[in-house]
């Protein structure tokens, strides 16, 4: 039907234009930091195994003494356990610094409950303490795995918490990069109403068999011994 009728003009090709940038952006983003979790683009943050075990009479909390950042041994003489009151002490596992900075405020904390109200804060309200802490740092969070143990009217008792503050009771624990292969050998040899000897024991065995697999662990233990006499500290090198 040539040359009747008037000619449609050519209209211009309109380029594409995404409905949806953000939603690309964000699976390109993702799938970068999919690549570089791939390639070990998070293997900067720190690693440990770090136990603890309520005993019959007792707690004892405990962490090798390797710091790593990455695959580089910064020192092999780190302390993760620390105390806080003659009756309860923390372990953590990952940076030093907000560990330190975690214990220092615990230890005064619990110092001002005392002379506040007159009595010594117990296990369990430490721990709530600690939780608080840490969850109103959620939006900066301190980059910690961390266990409360000690004694008080109630007995002996053990907590778990992770980052965010999430608060969790047990009779043992392990936190840290070496948390798999220490966690088969506890609950292989834990049993209630454990000697503080068969307790020891019990967490250098553990410890040592996450150290042979863990490159992020080693270098030796620090023991932390609450009983009903007071807080021991010990130290074994290996």
């Amino acid at each position: 039907m040539d040359g009747y009728g008037p000619q449609l003009p050519q209209l211009p090709q309109i380029p594409q234009i995404p409905l949806m940038p953000q939603v690309q952006m964000q699976e390109q983003q993702g799938q970068t930091q999919g690549q570089q979790a791939q390639q070990g683009g998070y293997a900067f943050i720190p690693g440990a195994t770090t136990v603890g075990v309520v005993f019959a009479n007792g707690v004892i909390l405990a962490a090798e003494k390797r710091v790593t950042y990455g695959y580089f041994v910064m020192s092999k003489g780190g302390k993760k356990v620390f105390k806080i009151t003659d009756r309860i002490g923390v372990a953590c596992a990952g940076l030093v610094g907000d560990m330190q900075i975690l214990a220092r405020e615990m230890e005064a904390q619990a110092n001002l409950y005392g002379m506040d109200v007159g009595r010594k804060i117990s296990v369990r309200s430490a721990a709530k303490l600690l939780a608080n802490i840490l969850f109103n740092r959620r939006y900066a969070p301190l980059i910690t795995q961390t266990i409360v143990g000690g004694l008080d009217e109630e007995g002996a008792s053990l907590y778990v918490l992770d980052v965010l503050g999430s608060l969790i009771p047990d009779k043992y624990a392990v936190v840290g990069s070496g948390t798999e292969i220490a966690m088969g050998v506890l609950e292989e040899g834990y049993k209630d109403g454990m000697s503080a000897e068969e307790a020891k024991s019990l967490i250098t065995r553990s410890i040592k068999s996450a150290v042979s697999r863990d490159a992020m662990s080693g270098d030796g233990i620090d023991f932390l011994i609450i009983t009903k006499e007071g807080v021991a500290e010990e130290s074994t090198k290996f």
